[in-house]
């Protein structure tokens, strides 16, 4: 069964505002990687590059039973998404402070899927509140 993997640390540290949904261009070896287990989103970012989405940073491990036609693991892959998205994004980005985040990488249809956000950073003061009510429920929830 797959799972799905969520990228936790985009939640923290940054305000996510529109999310989007972009299909990915991967390797044989990448999808049986990630099929196997094994996907960390830690340096992971998005980036508008000659008109066409770029996903920079994401890891997957290589996979050990491949040839010599492994892949990469930390190599830019290229997000698939419609045009029209695609300029709907750029014209955020013009917006200071806002970046694209990868949140999710699920399997929908039997193809893997990125869900993509617009995070605006938050300060250090914004992620203690977060940390003290996410407390304060955890502590409601218990009693």
């Amino acid at each position: 069964m797959f799972a799905v993997y969520t990228n936790r640390r985009a939640h923290y540290e940054y305000e996510l505002l529109d999310r989007f949904e972009a299909g990915v261009s991967l390797t044989g070896s990448e999808v049986k990687s990630i099929r196997a287990g094994g996907v960390d989103f830690r340096d992971a970012f998005a980036r508008l590059q000659n008109g066409n989405l770029e996903l920079e940073g994401l890891y997957i491990p290589e996979y050990t039973q491949a040839t010599y036609n492994n892949h990469t693991p930390r190599r830019t892959r290229r997000l698939l998404m419609n045009r029209l998205e695609i300029e709907k994004i750029r014209r955020s980005l013009t917006q200071k402070g806002l970046t694209l985040v990868p949140t999710k990488m699920y399997l929908k249809g039997g193809r893997f899927k990125i869900e993509l956000a617009l995070g605006r950073g938050k300060n250090l003061h914004d992620k203690r509140r977060a940390e003290s009510e996410k407390q304060a429920r955890r502590e409601i929830r218990e009693a």
